[in-house]
């Protein structure tokens, strides 16, 4: 009778909520999820106790059948995490470490706009790095251009991409320059609290990354304090403790150069993607070494060239501002239309005076300009 029916019995009756696709997806995940858990304890169970594995029970644990994408990604991530426990199951034996440089080429590629040079530079410097079977020092890049121009985005996509937890990993460390190390009369006791701060990282992993952000305010002690790590010999003490490890620093310093350099090579005829490092580099660096109101460009750090590279972030035109418009609104699930990407985009100062070439604040503040939208 209907009224003792249980409420998962007639479920195809129209009008059902039993019957809503919805659910019926939802019964789907459920029973793949379930397929997922049983076979994470058979495959453990047998490496547990290999002699009560049956025939039946290793081909239970034999690879899944559906599609990953019946499971939503975060109960995928808890099975997984929860297996790897108690099972090696990572490259490298470290689940903290993902090194997705195949993510890392598609976000270059897709999410970060107008800068050729940086798609080039990142991905080969730092994977050539980290597949280096025994490097011989730190790999130092130092990120220069004006804000807004995606220096601190590309930082987050390697911090992404190459740790599963991202910032909040065990092996990421970032420090802002003006937050971290405020007063210069506390540089000694800075200088010892980042040196313990590096030194219990690298203990906690093999494969570290420590990002500097507003480098060109940091103190010249605390810059002393990365020469061992990125002199080309590691010191005979820790060379059994060394591991990979990568320091960003991300400046604003010469962003001025950069724009001047690119401005002067369109004036002359060139097109954006024909401009290569070697238009650029010799400038930045030189210029950097010159500059008298910072510490960074008079530290050894740059004067013993253990940079290995200074990566230049272009200025940002108009139509890479309508792009970065368009990412925000598709990251918020938002509907936009053509017209609003360039009532957004004409918002912004753009410079110099005469050509209007270069917006002025890159990409920033276009998720703040989005709201004016949807207020």
């Amino acid at each position: 009778p209907r009224g003792t029916s249980r409420p998962w019995e007639g479920t195809d009756e129209p009008g059902s909520a039993w019957a809503w696709p919805g659910f019926q997806r939802l019964q789907e995940q459920l029973r793949a999820a379930g397929a997922l858990s049983k076979r994470y304890w058979t495959l453990f169970s047998c490496q547990v106790w290999p002699d009560d594995c049956d025939e039946d029970e290793e081909a239970a644990a034999r690879p899944l059948g559906w599609r990953l994408s019946l499971l939503g990604q975060r109960y995928l991530d808890l099975l997984t995490t929860w297996y790897c426990s108690f099972q090696d199951c990572c490259p490298g034996g470290d689940c903290r470490i993902s090194n997705n440089f195949t993510g890392l080429e598609w976000d270059l590629n897709v999410r970060l706009h107008g800068q050729h040079l940086v798609r080039q530079l990142v991905l080969r410097t730092v994977r050539g790095y980290l597949e280096t079977p025994q490097p011989d020092k730190a790999l130092a890049l130092s990120f220069h251009g004006w804000s807004g121009t995606g220096k601190n985005f590309v930082a987050r996509m390697l911090v992404e991409n190459l740790y599963r937890d991202g910032l909040m990993s065990d092996c990421v460390r970032m420090f802002i320059a003006t937050f971290h190390f405020p007063h210069r009369k506390y540089v000694d006791l800075y200088k010892e609290q980042l040196m313990g701060q590096i030194r219990e990282t690298q203990q906690l992993c093999h494969q570290t990354l420590f990002i500097f952000d507003e480098a060109e305010k940091l103190h010249p002690g605390l810059l002393e304090v990365l020469e061992p790590h990125l002199e080309r010999r590691a010191p005979e003490g820790h060379r059994a403790e060394f591991t990979w490890t990568i320091f960003l620093f991300l400046s604003n310093l010469r962003g001025d150069i950069i724009n001047e350099v690119v401005l002067k090579l369109l004036k002359a005829g060139w097109s954006r993607e024909e401009i290569t490092m070697e238009h650029l580099e010799p400038h930045l660096q030189a210029e950097i070494v010159e500059t008298t109101d910072n510490g960074f460009g008079h530290s050894r750090l740059v004067k013993e060239n253990l940079i290995d590279s200074f990566i230049p972030f272009l200025p940002l035109e108009y139509r890479h501002v309508r792009l970065c418009a368009r990412d925000a609104f598709l990251s918020q699930e938002l509907l936009y239309t053509e017209e609003t990407l360039d009532e957004i985009a004409q918002m912004m100062v753009y410079v110099p005076k005469e050509e209007q070439l270069f917006s002025s604040q890159g990409c920033k503040s276009i998720s703040q300009r989005i709201n004016y939208f949807l207020s």
